[in-house]
């Protein structure tokens, strides 16, 4: 199917111990209707790297991809969804994104970190200051149009509503493995819904006056 020239470009981000890959399914669902769909491989994928480290990769992406006054809409998995939230909350990410969602994203830490002494894996912790950072200012993702799609049968999210935060939207979808987040029916209808979602007026002026 043709994009839609009034859609933004989607970005996808990925989780832990996996490649933009797994988005494939998603990026299908997604092109067919009509967005253009991108995605990158964040290198290492293991927790070996510190999730502010792999979010400056995804500022290189962006800067080497899209032209400076082209918004684009991002999405981020497990993970992802943290490092996508550093780029846009500490590198600068808020001046592009119109639409950030993020799909079973521990927010607020999992329980599951504890079982890695990886860097990145411990910054996923509860209560880790590298949490307790961003969350400390999480209302300016009030500036764009944030959405937190989640499971409450997570079992890689513990507890699950880790997921939910005090801005944006929040979407729960019954999805029973933390993997088919990012290919099952009713999450991707999901993150359709919010790609479609009106943007921030705020955001776009915002945006036409920093081009």
């Amino acid at each position: 199917m043709n994009v839609q020239p009034s859609r933004n470009p989607v970005l996808l981000i990925h989780g832990i111990w996996d490649t933009g890959a797994i988005f494939r399914p998603m990026a299908r669902y997604l092109t067919d209707l009509g967005w253009a769909v991108y995605d990158l491989s964040l290198t290492p994928n293991n927790g070996d790297a510190c999730l502010d480290t792999l979010a400056k990769q995804v500022a290189d992406y962006v800067d080497q991809t899209f032209p400076p006054d082209t918004p684009f809409d991002l999405v981020g998995f497990s993970m992802g969804g943290l490092v996508a939230r550093y780029y846009v909350q500490r590198l600068g990410g808020i001046r592009r994104v119109q639409r950030f969602i993020t799909l079973s994203s521990p927010h607020n830490g999992t329980w599951v970190a504890y079982g890695s002494l990886r860097p990145g894996c411990m910054q996923m912790r509860p209560n880790h200051p590298f949490l307790q950072d961003l969350n400390r200012d999480i209302a300016m993702l009030d500036q764009i149009n944030f959405t937190s799609i989640w499971t409450p049968i997570d079992a890689m999210i513990v507890p699950a509503n880790s997921s939910l935060v005090s801005v944006g939207r929040s979407v729960k979808v019954w999805v029973s493995l933390h993997r088919d987040m990012v290919s099952d029916p009713k999450s991707l209808q999901a993150v359709a819904a919010a790609l479609l979602e009106p943007v921030n007026v705020k955001t776009v002026q915002k945006n036409v006056q920093e081009a």
